[in-house]
């Protein structure tokens, strides 16, 4: 029933002693070495997966770009220089959550992008209600984006002046259209 029966004529018996897979019969107690070593190995094999860098991360920032156009699809939301950080920070965020397997929590992404977590987590639960949380994102999905920002930056669409880098302020949140610092290029 799916188990592997040791059959002594076909295999190394010493092998199984060994390894503690079989018993001496001489009333041998203790932890079997097969334990031991797969424990090791497996132990060896975490460590040198968590030495690489994140496989999936990078690719959540495609994610919440295609979550940003999904969500302008299905609202009436624009992208204006006052507006698109906080959506960007939601979308990243919500793709980070759902394909990486470890994420900040909402806390830290409303520090890094200076709104209040009560904020954050109200633009989080519009945002994924707008989605109808629909999150999922096919593999021809991800390829059609990745040649569609291929092609336009083959075709030299590129932003005229990099992003604005600014503090932490928590008077964001409050500003009007008139004070919102530009965000991205016009």
């Amino acid at each position: 029933m799916g188990a592997l029966a040791i059959d002594a004529e076909d295999l190394d018996s010493d092998v199984y002693l060994a390894l503690g897979l079989k018993r001496s019969g001489k009333g041998t107690t203790g932890t079997p070495r097969i334990l031991t070593l797969l424990s090791s190995f497996l132990e060896k094999s975490v460590k040198e997966n968590q030495m690489q860098p994140e496989s999936k991360g990078p690719s959540c920032f495609l994610v919440a770009y295609i979550y940003l156009d999904r969500f302008g699809q299905h609202t009436d939301v624009h992208l204006t220089s006052c507006n698109v950080h906080r959506l960007l920070l939601t979308s990243v965020m919500v793709a980070a959550k759902f394909i990486d397997d470890l994420y900040f929590n909402n806390a830290y992404y409303a520090h890094v992008g200076g709104v209040s977590t009560a904020e954050l987590n109200k633009l989080e639960m519009e945002f994924l209600f707008s989605l109808d949380f629909r999150l999922q994102v096919s593999i021809t999905t991800f390829q059609r984006y990745c040649s569609q920002l291929q092609k336009e930056s083959a075709d030299g669409h590129q932003v005229e002046r990099p992003l604005r880098a600014c503090g932490i302020k928590e008077s964001w949140s409050s500003k009007s259209d008139a004070e919102c610092a530009p965000t991205i290029a016009r």
